[in-house]
């Protein structure tokens, strides 16, 4: 059996270099993958995406594993460059592509800075404690721990601190929004937003308006909602 089923090419817009397609490893359920394609399509790049089959165990294919150790998805290939991790590759995505998108990852330094911070608070604190707990639900069949909740309702206190303007890193778009509302979007199908959390509710329901969230995250996160309360 093939290794990998080729999902989609997306169109490149007229403003985008001439360049090798580029190719991203994908599965709509995983929040990094869909906020990898969300930057693509952002940037009208031309893409060819492959799917991954985690429940058949395809992320541990020799072949895939010699390109990824870590057998994670998004993964990305592009013109001899092979590239783990979501928020790495959204940053060389940006910046290699993006010089007509300047917002979505400024070169102010001190404005950069906080969209760095963001994306290690999804990378550190809310990705890990999502992971956490569809690991022990999916992976071991334990049910989610009170102290695993307690984890998942800090993050969003903390984000709500953080959304102090419009967005997550300030007064505009950022990578830093894409990266954590796929992941904060995937923490409410197990520990619902609380309607206390109004800024966090106000930038939620912004973003949800966008065409990328409506074409990519909302239906990869209706198939991982799906998933994961089969198992909670």
């Amino acid at each position: 059996m093939a290794m990998f089923e080729t999902n989609s090419v997306r169109n490149t817009s007229p403003s985008t270099p001439d360049v090798m397609t580029i190719i991203i490893h994908k599965t709509d359920v995983s929040p990094p993958a869909r906020a990898t394609l969300i930057l693509a399509d952002l940037l009208g790049l031309k893409i060819e995406t492959r799917e991954v089959n985690l429940p058949t165990r395809q992320q541990f294919n020799p072949e895939y594993l010699e390109k990824n150790p870590l057998h994670t998805v998004p993964l990305l290939e592009d013109d001899g460059l092979v590239l783990q991790d979501s928020h790495a590759i959204m940053i060389y995505l940006v910046s290699k592509y993006g010089i007509e998108h300047e917002s979505l990852y400024p070169k102010d330094l001190a404005a950069r800075a906080i969209v760095n911070q963001r994306l290690f608070f999804d990378a550190s604190i809310l990705f890990p404690r999502l992971k956490t707990v569809i690991y022990s639900t999916v992976k071991y069949g334990k049910p989610m721990t009170e102290a695993q909740e307690t984890d998942i309702k800090e993050c969003y206190d903390v984000a709500e601190k953080y959304l102090t303007d419009q967005y997550i890193a300030g007064d505009s778009l950022t990578l830093a929004d894409i990266s954590c509302v796929t992941t904060i979007s995937s923490l409410d199908c197990i520990v619902p937003i609380h309607s206390k959390y109004g800024r966090l509710h106000d930038w939620w329901g912004r973003l949800k308006k966008e065409p990328w969230y409506q074409k990519i995250n909302q239906p990869g996160l209706a198939l991982f909602g799906r998933f994961i309360k089969g198992f909670l």
